[in-house]
């Protein structure tokens, strides 16, 4: 295999870490695939020069099984340059030591790596039969559903959904209306689409290279221009505040320290400055997930929350360790649950949100015997059982759907919410799980994902932030500076009505496995049969 394919691949993996935050150079997503594309099409030498419409066949695809190492070097290194905060997270919290929590992520980022050598380990098997030059364009046109299909996959089979190739347009407002039809597979589609092109352009001759090129050019400057266009600001009739309380992730809550913090809180819940509510109250407030040992059937916790409510004439959202008692007359221990609690503004405790999407070594420790370290990432609260239901919060003639932390990257299962009849979307989380990193800008983006796919405003909370206000086109409209105790009054409307994202799901995603699988197939008869 030739090595400028191996330097192909690797560039690749490097521009797919800078569209995404941080650097966010987001617009260099419509390059940053055809490298990998041209080291898969390219990573042989033929034994005959042939001319062709396509340029001289100097080059042949690569194997199923070389294009497969092409895709998984690019893959680890976008995993190793977007994810690196894994590392952190083991060794600040895990308990680990700085070798052994790089080891951590050199394992994490092959695994996944492995995603992107399935992809292009798909488009080998589609260039590999007929001629050269069909089996090329064969690859080519199948690249885009085989991405989205990858993505798919890591959705629903691995459950590592981070950073979808569509993000890295979620200020492109104009470009991400078709995510509320397709949901963000849409978007994806259309950068690798674009992806495609480029790539095409390097494998005809050079007197259709300048023709294609240009196409390619002038299709992404017209695409990407479109950032520019801005809707007028999304009309907000109400306000909420978002309690940001950058509490510490820590085990040493004594009595005293824990009565102080809440007293803190309570008061920063209840008392926003004039200029800050604009002279109105609001009309519900909100705590996010956080560490502190806040639990759902503490007197304490209870008692100062349903203070908040009735002082400030609002209802409250909190972040809380739910607990569920055991069947009566059996000795087992009771289950804990992530939970999000909603208290009416007569301070009862009305209704509750358990998270269903579990965290895994952070809220559950999957193979325990296997993953011994893995306990110091629960040890604050224990291991988390999933919840059941995915239940609406019922605010003031209209209801709320709520997502905790990690979920928020699942784009059919956060739809569901809008399904049942949720108005508008709250997000709590606690993000010092991800340090100093670029993890919160990259969790952000992917819950305004959601706020575009069905149309909905999001109020997302988060203990260090970034706590923000978004409306239905995805814009950030107000937020709060990261790692400070703070509060943010941010504006939003209920919004009734679905987008066809919200009442179809994935269907374009499942539309693209499809397609994949009836390629493998004909692969399949044509080597049974030839």
């Amino acid at each position: 295999m030739r090595k400028r394919a191996w330097w192909l691949a690797a560039l690749s993996g490097g521009l797919q870490v800078l569209i995404f935050p941080t650097p966010d150079l987001y617009w260099l997503g419509w390059v940053a695939f055809a490298p990998l594309l041209l080291a898969i099409l390219c990573a042989r030498r033929a034994e005959v020069e042939v001319a062709s419409s396509w340029g001289v066949k100097s080059w042949r695809p690569a194997s199923p099984g070389q294009a497969f190492l092409l895709g998984w070097l690019s893959g680890a290194l976008w995993y190793a340059g977007s994810c690196y905060w894994i590392e952190y997270t083991m060794r600040a919290y895990g308990g680990l030591a700085t070798p052994i929590a790089a080891g951590v992520l050199v394992l994490f980022c092959l695994y996944l790596g492995a995603h992107t050598g399935v992809f292009a380990l798909l488009l080998a098997l589609a260039a590999s039969w007929g001629k050269v030059r069909t089996g090329a364009r064969r690859a080519l046109l199948l690249a885009p559903c085989a991405w989205v299909a990858i993505e798919l996959y890591r959705t629903r089979i691995t459950g590592f959904a981070w950073d979808p190739l569509g993000t890295t347009q979620v200020n492109n407002i104009p470009l991400t209306r078709l995510a509320t039809a397709t949901g963000v597979y849409g978007l994806s589609f259309e950068i690798m689409l674009v992806n495609t092109a480029f790539a095409a352009a390097f494998l005809v001759r050079r007197s259709g290279r300048a023709l294609l090129l240009g196409a390619a050019l002038l299709a992404t400057v017209a695409l990407q221009l479109s950032v520019f266009i801005q809707p007028p600001p999304s009309p907000a009739d109400r306000q909420a505040r978002l309690l940001q309380p950058d509490l510490p992730i820590e085990d040493n809550w004594s009595p005293e320290y824990f009565r102080r913090t809440l007293d803190e809180l309570q008061q920063s819940s209840v008392l926003p400055s004039p200029a800050e509510s604009g002279g109105a109250g609001a009309d519900v407030i909100v705590w996010p997930e956080s560490p502190a040992p806040f639990y759902v059937n503490d007197p304490l916790f209870r008692s100062a929350i349903s203070q908040i409510a009735v002082q400030a004439h609002a209802y409250a959202i909190v972040g809380a360790v739910g607990v569920k008692e055991p069947a009566r007359g059996k000795l087992e221990e009771p289950e804990i649950l992530n939970s999000a609690a909603l208290v009416n503004p007569e301070g009862l405790w009305t209704a509750r949100y358990d998270k269903i999407h579990l965290v895994p070594f952070g809220e559950y420790v999957p193979f325990q015997s296997l993953f011994t370290f893995a306990h110091q990432l629960t040890r604050e609260v224990g291991t988390f059982v999933p919840g059941t239901e995915r239940n609406l919060l019922p605010l003031d003639h209209y209801s709320a759907g709520t997502f905790i932390c990690y979920e928020s990257t699942f784009p059919g299962e956060v739809r569901q919410f809008a399904a049942r009849g949720a108005e508008v979307f709250v997000n709590i989380s606690n993000d010092e799980w991800y340090g100093p990193s670029a993890a919160p800008y990259q969790h952000l983006n992917q819950a305004r994902m959601r706020a575009i796919e069905n149309k909905r405003w999001l109020l997302r909370d988060t203990n260090s932030g970034i706590t923000a206000a978004i409306d239905p086109y995805g814009r950030v409209v107000a937020a709060a500076p990261r790692d400070v105790r703070t509060t943010l009054t941010a504006p939003f409307a209920p919004i009734a009505g679905t987008t066809f994202y919200t009442r179809h799901g994935d269907w374009f995603a499942w539309l693209c496995v499809i397609i994949c699988v009836g390629n493998i197939g004909a692969w399949m008869w044509v080597r049974v049969c030839p």
